[in-house]
């Protein structure tokens, strides 16, 4: 699958690729992409059903990083690759996959672990919004307001409200979303471990529980190489709680290409 993604910054050099987490788009990681870009090429993409990508009934972890693997053949390749959560795990598994495709690895607040959280009562709360004629984003949180009572989270949903279409649409395949919800805060059990050479760098953030023990644990299983570091007052959306600690983080791990 082709990818809607954005360029920025020089052309000379491997790139970085920027992927989003569950519910995301490639903007989400705005901040840290202008960062790098002062002195990278990066490239920043939708996932599918995410974005202005297509849609498609497979959301595999497999699938997934079948179409950064594409992208990335479509620039050349290899790239540094750094994912959030989802992104983080679909980053994971190309990177065990096909390692010759990645320079290095960079993952943000998740671990190669199944999750027994569920975020489908998210999907209810879109999917409960009345769009006929909802053309104004206060009106749309007014609405989604009605079953989803945190403003900073329905701000980031919102993102992917598109109220210039009539009627306006999620960009996001909700449909496709729940039906793979648990596979996606699953993890594969079938992947190589320790196929990865190159370094690689995990971020968790310190007031996240994402990454425990355990977490660590199968992060040093599938990556012996790694190296973990924790972001001060950051939490799981951390390029939204500490953008700039992340992003100069991400710079020095990943150099200047």
């Amino acid at each position: 699958m082709k990818l809607n993604h954005t360029t920025t910054g020089p052309e000379s050099g491997v790139p970085i690729v920027l992927v989003h987490g569950l519910f995301g788009q490639g903007r989400n990681l705005g901040v840290i992409a202008r960062r790098l870009g002062r002195t990278r090429r990066v490239v920043t993409v939708d996932l599918r059903n995410h974005g202005d990508s297509p849609h498609d009934p497979d959301h595999s972890y497999a699938a997934m990083a079948g179409d950064l693997a594409q992208l990335i053949a479509d620039l050349g390749g290899p790239v540094d690759l750094a994912g959030h959560s989802m992104g983080g795990k679909a980053a994971m598994v190309l990177a065990l996959t096909q390692p010759g495709l990645l320079r290095k690895l960079a993952v943000m607040d998740i671990a190669p672990v199944a999750y027994d959280h569920d975020q489908t009562h998210l999907i209810d709360a879109m999917q409960a919004v009345e769009l006929d004629g909802l053309d104004r984003r206060s009106e749309a949180d007014r609405r989604l307001a009605q079953n989803l009572n945190a403003p900073a989270l329905r701000a980031f949903l919102l993102q992917q409200l598109d109220l210039k279409s009539d009627p306006a649409h999620w960009r996001l395949n909700l449909p496709v979303l729940r039906d793979w919800m648990d596979r996606t805060t699953g993890w594969p059990d079938d992947l190589p471990k320790a196929t990865l050479k190159g370094p690689a760098l995990f971020m968790a953030g310190a007031e996240s529980d994402y990454v425990d023990s355990a977490g660590e644990d199968a992060i040093r299983d599938y990556f012996p190489q790694a190296k973990l570091v924790r972001v001060k007052n950051a939490g799981h959306w951390m390029h939204a709680d500490a953008p700039e600690a992340v992003a100069d983080t991400l710079a020095v791990f990943l150099g200047d290409g």
